[in-house]
């Protein structure tokens, strides 16, 4: 195992590798747009994060749970069946298939392209943010 500096980086990098997974498999999708019969593929992105997040930081640590405040106690207490860990599912094959049973759709998997290169780079951002703040410290410490 490596140094490890905060456990944020860890998630990062785990966020970077799905975003990577899920890049290949949309631009598979594009690739195969005239194979029959073939059905659009996407990984449930927020669902693998979650448990990364979970194995990182602790099943039950502080940071899994938001409590809703209360200032008075005419306020509402919130809803308690919400379960904040369960990420949101969806179909991509809700499209049409076309007659030959091909269900990709090139203006959907490029749009997905889009934001899934914009989420990547986000990440990637935030890891060399994350890095930097790690090493200004470093050189402050190293002149006092």
């Amino acid at each position: 195992m490596g140094f490890v500096t905060s456990k944020s980086n860890t998630l990062l990098e785990a966020g970077l590798s799905a975003r990577a997974l899920r890049q290949d498999l949309v631009s598979s999708n594009i690739a195969n747009i005239d194979t029959p019969f073939y059905k659009a593929r996407d990984v449930d992105f927020e669902t693998a994060l979650i448990e990364k997040k979970k194995a990182i930081y602790g099943e039950n640590s502080a940071a899994t749970k938001l409590e809703m405040a209360q200032t008075d106690a005419s306020h509402l207490s919130g809803t308690s069946g919400f379960d904040s860990t369960q990420s949101t599912v969806y179909l991509r094959d809700g499209h049409m298939a076309r007659n030959d049973g091909n269900t990709v759709d090139l203006d959907v998997e490029t749009s997905e392209l889009g934001k899934n290169a914009m989420m990547f780079n986000a990440l990637a951002s935030g890891l060399q943010k994350n890095g930097l703040i790690f090493k200004s410290v470093i050189e402050y410490s190293s002149k006092i």
